[in-house]
């Protein structure tokens, strides 16, 4: 397998020209690393065919852009990897107690496992593994090297810092995609025969809006988590997991916190907001801080160390979301691509490896044939919606419709009960609130947020909204439930937003330029309307990173600024902009985050 430096100095002996592939992976991602991996294995067994591969990735270091919680089904790894424990895969726990708990303001309520098995079983994660994504795909692609070395038939090459900026099609095929990488003389495209991508929609959004493969479209959530080490007589988590429900989500937006406890020590925590709010300023940045305030978490974090901070979107759509087609001629969408992440359960990353697993054995066939048609690449998709691994994600599909047409659920219960909780206790104050306040609930709706699938009533036809079409400037509801009682927290454990960039690690050139704006005046329009609300216009409050800005110009005009030197490719300003005036391109040149331990 040979690396950037290698492949670059191969191609200065050759006659200049495009550099071709017969396979090229957009993003090291663990779909299309597994995909990678499956690939050694189907070509070992073939040793007259022979195949090139790319890997286009475009954070420095592999794994350097992933964020993830993440509590794995270990079967997957079993399937896709089954030496990996031999293989030394970085495993930071297997969970050993797992709770649903409900936040207060001041107040924790873990419920009991029996109920939590009976009614949300899906939040039962013991026997999955914790792990540090960022890590697993970096060891992915390591092991991937040297198992590459092994199958002589097959060259991979991998490119990181070497972003995909652009597809390019012949006919309607997928032919090349441009690579963007300053100061290195690399040709812009790198052709092939075959594309495969598994990116957070940077690339792939492109190819389900050319040849119309969404009905539906996908609907988003941010996800802000931090890694701390705490202090050596914190309590010990290490095989411990929560998912919480309440404070401080309490506008009627579906969110949520997670507390996993890893290996030596630390603790990663984070918050997921939808993207669905009609609030336009959600703060997912600060709703951290806020869940970080309540006195559970204190006294986990008290005089602990921040390591890393970071940010990334999740597609939360479900199979209501999926493209009609997983496939076009030259090329497969997997993983985020698609959007295989289960809301409900709060699982991806197993689903994304099985897109990888699959598709390395349509795409093993395909090269047999020479044959990269629609037609041909089809069975990927009858395949991946077959896998066992996809029950659950298909029986989950009525979940985010309850949700959205059961408004009151978040908007009022939920922050009565949170306030009978505190006030009475779980048993005595929030059930009274709830019976003082009757939910009409019905039988459909119920079982589509527990475990049953739900009956045709819920809508057979599951329809979405993107997220910024629900955005209401008129909202006036605070978003962040912060608890007024008193201000008892350590100030050490909470980061302003600006602060909390450094955690991120981000590096860029001098000029970054991958967030484009397509019309200034657009963007003034916004400020004014958002203004006149007293509410901040949703690109500058919802950033996760402190890029977007308003700038006083003369006359005491603000316009839109960006200091996109604190990017961390997150997306979520071009998923909440009310006006689609923002466009979040892969940066160049490796720029961008470094979550690697995130």
């Amino acid at each position: 397998m040979a690396t950037v430096e290698k492949e670059l100095a191969k191609n200065t002996t050759k006659q200049k020209g495009p550099i071709t592939y017969d396979l090229v992976l957009i993003g090291a991602s663990p779909a299309n690393l597994t995909l990678a991996h499956r690939l050694c294995d189907l070509m070992a067994l073939k040793p007259e065919m022979h195949l090139s591969v790319a890997i286009l990735e475009k954070s420095e270091e592999f794994g350097g852009h992933i964020v993830s919680g993440a509590v794995v089904n270990k079967k997957i790894f079993d399937k896709a990897f089954p030496n990996h424990i031999e293989d030394g895969m970085p495993i930071e726990s297997i969970c050993e107690e797992s709770s649903f708990a409900l936040l207060g303001r001041k107040k924790k309520f873990d419920v009991p496992s029996a109920i939590t098995r009976a009614l949300l079983p899906d939040f039962c994660k013991e026997g999955y593994y914790v792990l540090t994504l960022s890590n697993v795909v970096a060891w992915m692609a390591e092991t991937l090297q040297a198992k590459a070395a092994t199958v002589p038939n097959l060259d991979i090459d991998m490119y990181n810092g070497f972003p995909a900026t652009e597809i390019r099609y012949e006919n309607d095929k997928i032919s090349a995609v441009k690579v963007s990488n300053t100061g290195v003389d690399l040709e812009d495209y790198v052709h092939g025969d075959l594309f495969c991508f598994a990116d957070k929609g940077f690339l792939s959004k492109d190819i389900i809006k050319k040849f119309e493969l969404a009905d539906n479209p996908q609907i988003w959530s941010v996800g802000v988590k931090e890694t701390w080490r705490l202090r050596s007589d914190a309590p010990y988590l290490k095989g411990k997991v929560w998912h919480t429900l309440g404070f401080p989500t309490l506008d009627g937006t579906l969110g949520g916190g997670f507390v996993y406890g890893l290996d030596h020590n630390r603790v990663t925590i984070g918050q997921v907001i939808s993207l669905d709010s009609k609030n336009p300023n959600i703060h997912p940045q600060k709703q951290l801080q806020e869940l970080k305030k309540h006195p559970w978490l204190q006294n986990i974090l008290r005089d602990g160390e921040l390591l890393h901070y970071g940010a990334a979107v999740l597609p939360e759509g479900g199979p209501a979301s999926l493209p009609k087609a997983f496939q076009v001629d030259g090329a497969l969408l997997m993983g985020d691509a698609l959007g295989l992440l289960d809301v409900k359960a709060l699982a991806g990353v197993d689903k994304a490896m099985e897109s990888g697993y699959i598709g390395a054995e349509v795409v093993f066939e395909s090269f047999s044939k020479r044959d990269f048609s629609k037609e041909q690449l089809s069975k990927y998709q009858k395949k991946l919606l077959a896998s066992p691994f996809m029950d659950k994600y298909k029986a989950n599909r009525y979940f985010r419709q309850a949700f959205i047409k059961n408004p009151d659920l978040l908007e009022k219960y939920l922050p009565i009960f949170v306030d009978g909780f505190d006030k009475g206790g779980f048993l005595w104050g929030g059930l009274k609130a709830f019976l003082a306040n009757p939910i009409g609930l019905t039988v459909q709706t119920f079982s589509a947020l527990i475990h049953l699938n739900a009956p045709n009533e819920i809508n057979d036809e599951v329809r979405y909204m993107p997220g910024y079409e629900h955005i209401d400037p008129n909202f006036t509801k605070e978003m962040i439930a912060r608890n007024q009682s008193d201000e008892k927290y350590q100030k050490t454990t909470i980061y302003s937003r600006e602060d909390a960039v450094f955690y991120a690690q981000t590096k860029y050139e001098v000029h970054p330029e991958h967030i484009d704006e397509f019309s200034a005046e657009t963007c003034l329009k916004c400020i004014k309307t958002y203004e006149a609300k007293g509410l901040d216009v949703p690109c500058v409050s919802d950033c996760t990173a402190e890029v977007h800005r308003l700038d006083i110009r003369d006359g005491g005009v603000k316009v839109h600024g960006m200091s996109l030197e604190n990017c961390v490719q997150c997306r979520t300003c071009e998923l909440i902009c009310p006006e689609q005036n923002l466009r979040v391109n892969a940066a160049y040149s490796a720029g961008g985050p470094n979550f690697k331990g995130l």
